[in-house]
């Protein structure tokens, strides 16, 4: 269950604002579990690098969707300001903790925009590599522009181990060419998740995505951006359990992903 407060943007020239999304509006999803330190911040920098993108022609609208998945601390309380005082922000809440699976299913399933940007709250990288992000659509054709980080040494020794392996795991075991399959910094056209049904639950959505989109006929660009490591919050993602749900659905999943491969 989610509890959906919905704002929308003001029309523009008489259009409504649900047809400026659906055409050139750009929706960013930012899943928040415990983001109380974080959340504002993001808020801030998505309108700025929205309002740049407006003013360099690249969209005409946007919206901020974010989903608090159960947050325990006062994450509940900054969103609703937020969205108070914003009618761009649009705030989900899971009642229930529903982990990065089912997180991100709720906020693309909300997404009004042409455009969908994934990405975390902690923000993972300056929003202003959108501008190369949409130039990259543009040259290559692209559905998906997913980004790498161009150096992880800040992210300690563990998680960059366990990273490597993963992400030649899933080379090895579904063909996908993806140098840094989970982090969150992924742009698509949002006739990509019309196109692909999700089910998993983990943190295994990322590399569902990109698997299904490539089975799909989409295309997949990369670039590398400089990565932020958190300074605010706590990660969960190199936690035992997150990692066993994370190979749990390999395993589950990956038959149903098998079948379109060779379509591909």
């Amino acid at each position: 269950m989610t509890d959906d407060r919905q704002h929308h943007d003001a029309p523009a020239d008489d259009e409504p604002a649900d047809d400026a999304l659906s055409t050139r509006g750009l929706s960013y999803v930012i899943p928040a579990y415990n983001e109380e330190r974080s959340i504002a911040r993001m808020a801030e920098a998505a309108r700025e690098a929205a309002a740049d993108l407006i003013e360099l022609g690249e969209i005409d609208a946007y919206e901020i969707v974010i989903v608090d998945d159960a947050s325990t601390d006062s994450t509940a309380a900054v969103c609703a300001e937020l969205a108070d005082a914003d009618p761009n922000v649009v705030v989900l809440r899971n009642e229930t903790n529903l982990k990065l699976g089912g997180t991100l299913r709720a906020g693309f399933a909300r997404a009004r925009g042409h455009w969908v940007l994934y990405t975390d709250a902690d923000l993972p990288f300056d929003l202003w590599e959108l501008r190369t992000a949409f130039r990259l659509l543009r040259t290559y054709d692209a559905d998906i522009v997913s980004a790498y980080r161009l150096s992880r040494t800040g992210e300690g020794l563990r998680r960059l181990i366990y990273s490597h392996i993963y992400n030649t795991m899933i080379k090895v075991r579904f063909g996908l060419k993806v140098r840094d399959v989970n982090f969150a910094g992924k742009l698509m056209r949002r006739a990509v998740l019309d196109a692909v049904t999700l089910t998993s639950e983990g943190s295994f959505i990322d590399a569902e995505l990109l698997i299904r989109a490539e089975r799909a006929g989409f295309r997949v660009v990369q670039f590398g951006v400089d990565y932020f490591p958190r300074t605010r919050g706590v990660s969960t993602l190199s936690s035992w359990n997150v990692i066993r749900t994370l190979l749990d659905e390999m395993r589950q999943i990956g038959p149903d992903l098998d079948r379109g491969r060779n379509a591909s």
